[in-house]
C-alpha cells in the first residue's frame, strides 16, 4: 500500500507527465535527425567519396552473389549492414551533440542561486555589518539580538 502512495505523490507532482513530453520529444527529435544524417548529410559525403551509398555497405556472408543489400535482402542473405551502422553512428554523434548544446543553453537561461547574506544593515547608521556582530563598527551601537 506504501508503494501506491508513493506512486501517487510521484505522479501529482508532473514528474510522470514531464517524462512522457519528454520522450516524446525525443522520439521525434531521433526521427528529424535520422532523416538529416540519410537524406541531407550522407548523400553528399557519399558523392565526394566516390559516389557511394552508405546505406548500401554491406559485406555478403553468404556463397550467393547480390549486387545491392536490397537484393541480399530479398534473397535472404546472411549480411553485415555496415553502411547502415555508419549511418546511425553517425545519428548518435548528431544527437549526442544536439543534447549537449540543449543542456548547456538550459544551464546558462537557468538563474543561478542567490548567495546568502553575509551582512546586515545596521539600524541605527544604516552601515553594512557582518551578521554576527554584537556592535556595530561604525557607530559603536550594541544591536539587537
Amino acid at each position: 500500500m506504501r508503494i501506491i502512495q508513493e506512486f501517487k505523490e510521484f505522479a501529482a507532482r508532473g514528474n510522470v507527465v514531464d517524462l512522457a513530453v519528454g520522450l516524446i520529444m525525443g522520439a521525434a527529435f531521433g526521427k528529424v535527425v535520422s532523416s538529416l544524417v540519410s537524406d541531407m548529410l550522407m548523400p553528399p559525403i557519399g558523392r565526394i567519396m566516390g559516389n557511394i551509398d552508405f546505406s548500401n555497405l554491406f559485406v555478403n556472408l553468404s556463397d550467393t552473389p547480390a549486387a545491392s543489400l536490397a537484393e541480399a535482402k530479398n534473397l535472404g542473405l546472411a549480411t553485415v549492414n555496415y553502411g547502415m551502422f555508419l549511418n546511425t553512428v553517425i545519428d548518435f554523434l548528431i544527437v549526442s551533440l544536439a543534447v549537449f548544446f540543449l543542456v548547456k543553453v538550459v544551464n546558462r537561461l537557468r538563474a543561478a542561486p542567490k548567495a546568502a547574506p553575509t551582512t546586515k544593515e545596521c539600524p541605527f547608521c544604516r552601515s553594512a555589518i557582518p551578521l554576527a556582530a554584537i556592535k556595530c563598527g561604525h557607530c559603536t551601537s550594541d544591536l539587537p539580538q
